[in-house]
C-alpha cells in the first residue's frame, strides 16, 4: 500500500481527498489511499510517521505551513527562500522516515496569476502573513510586482487592514486573500478591507475555492473587478505534489 494525506486543523474545507481518491480510481491504483490526518498540534507529525509505515507523501495546509519546518529532515532550497512548506515527501532509510519539503503554493499561484492577466501590474496587495502569503509575496517580488502585506498586526513594509489607505486600495492591480477568511463553513466573512474603494478591471484572486465564490469574492464582483479563485491553483500545486511523490530521487 502506498499511503498519501494532508495534514492541517482543521480539515473539513479541504478537497485533497476526494481529488486524489478519484484520481487513484481513474488510474486504477488499488494500492494506493489518501486520508486526511488533523493534527491539533504540528508536534503529533512524528508520532503520525512512525504509525503510518506506508506513507509517502503529504500535503500540509493551514496552519501549519511553516510551523512544519521545524519537524522535517530535509528542506527543498526554494520552499527554504520561501520560508513555507505544502508538500512532503517521505523516504524510508534505513528503516527510519525522511522527511523532505517542498513548495508547490508559489509555482501554482504563478501559472494561475498569468493565466488570468494580460498585463502584470506595478503592485499588489497581500491580505495576510502566514504561509500561503509567503509563497504569494515571493512570487510577485520574482515578477517584478510591488507587494504590499497587510495584518491584522502590524508587518514590517505593510499595513494593518484598520491603516490600509483607501487610495492602495483603488491603484492595487491586484488584491490576493491568502486568509482563511470566508472558507466554509465561514461563508459570510471576509476580510475587511474598504470595498468601495475597488475599481473595475482590478483583478481579485482569492486562494480558497470552497465555497467557488467567497464573500470577498463577491464585493469585488460587484465593483466591477474580475475574479480568480483557488481551484486552478489546487490543482495545479496537487499534480506538481504527484509528481514530488513519485520523482526518482
Amino acid at each position: 500500500m502506498r499511503l498519501f494525506g494532508i495534514i492541517g486543523f482543521p480539515l473539513g474545507h479541504s478537497f485533497s481527498q476526494k481529488h486524489f481518491t478519484e484520481k487513484f480510481e481513474q488510474e486504477h491504483l488499488a494500492d494506493h489511499a489518501y486520508r486526511k490526518f488533523e493534527l491539533p498540534d504540528p508536534g503529533m507529525l512524528p508520532a503520525l510517521v512512525e504509525k503510518e509505515p506506508d506513507l509517502c507523501g503529504f500535503n500540509v495546509t493551514i496552519p501549519y505551513k511553516v510551523k512544519v519546518l521545524e519537524y522535517l529532515d530535509e528542506v527543498d532550497p526554494v520552499a527554504a527562500e520561501i520560508g513555507a512548506v505544502n508538500t512532503v515527501r517521505v523516504i524510508r532509510r534505513g528503516g527510519r522516515p525522511w522527511l523532505k519539503g517542498y513548495n508547490t503554493d508559489a509555482p501554482a499561484f504563478r501559472e494561475s496569476l498569468l493565466k488570468n492577466l494580460t498585463s502584470l501590474p506595478d503592485s499588489a496587495i497581500v491580505l495576510g502573513t502566514g504561509g500561503a502569503a509567503k509563497s504569494v509575496m515571493h512570487t510577485l517580488l520574482d515578477l517584478n510586482i510591488i507587494a504590499v502585506p497587510v495584518s491584522r498586526r502590524i508587518v514590517r513594509g505593510g499595513y494593518t487592514y484598520h491603516d490600509l489607505p483607501g487610495y492602495m486600495i483603488s491603484e492595487a492591480g491586484v488584491i490576493i486573500n491568502t486568509t482563511p477568511v470566508g472558507m466554509a463553513p465561514h461563508t459570510d466573512a471576509l476580510p475587511p478591507i474598504d470595498y468601495s474603494c475597488l475599481r473595475e478591471g482590478q483583478l481579485l484572486f482569492d486562494l480558497i475555492y470552497n465555497p467557488p465564490v467567497t464573500a470577498f469574492l463577491a464585493r469585488g464582483e460587484e465593483q466591477g473587478c474580475l475574479t480568480v479563485n483557488g481551484e486552478e491553483m489546487f490543482l495545479i500545486q496537487a499534480q506538481l505534489a504527484w509528481e514530488i511523490w513519485n520523482s526518482e530521487e
